[in-house]
């Protein structure tokens, strides 16, 4: 197993880690298998959407902050961001990526997010590579 660190900035933002990911796995001469990525974090997580339009990430970020996981005077969490831990919980916390000729496999729009809800923080990864047949 490896572990990658990503520093954040914001209470809440996606972080592209596409390049990251890409750079782990040529870096590694990752051929072909399953690349698993985890984030050990209740307050963070991971996801794959477009990369292209960086609209779409502050429009992801402007639904779940403010129509589906706003702030909630009935959160009883003693730590005070429970919204943070919702968020995490909706989003998940680990990817399955096909690497193939050296390759992760996304879609032509697709990227990997790192998705901070508690931040700004220092966070980790931990990828683990499962060759194939």
């Amino acid at each position: 197993m490896e572990q990658l660190t990503v520093s954040t900035s914001q209470t809440t933002e996606l972080i592209d880690i596409t390049a990251t990911i890409q750079s782990f796995v040529t870096n590694n001469n990752l051929v072909d298998g399953v690349l698993y990525i985890f984030c050990p974090h209740t307050t963070a997580g991971l996801t794959v959407n477009e990369n292209w339009d960086p609209d779409v990430r502050h429009d992801m970020l402007l639904t779940i902050d403010g129509d589906i996981v706003p702030p909630d005077k009935r959160h009883r969490h003693a730590e005070g961001n429970s919204p943070a831990h919702i968020k995490a919980s909706l989003i998940g916390s680990s990817l399955p990526l096909l690497v193939e000729g050296g390759k992760v496999l996304l879609g032509r729009w697709q990227g990997i997010y790192f998705a901070e809800f508690d931040g700004p923080r220092r966070r980790h990864i931990w990828l683990k590579f499962l060759k194939g047949a």
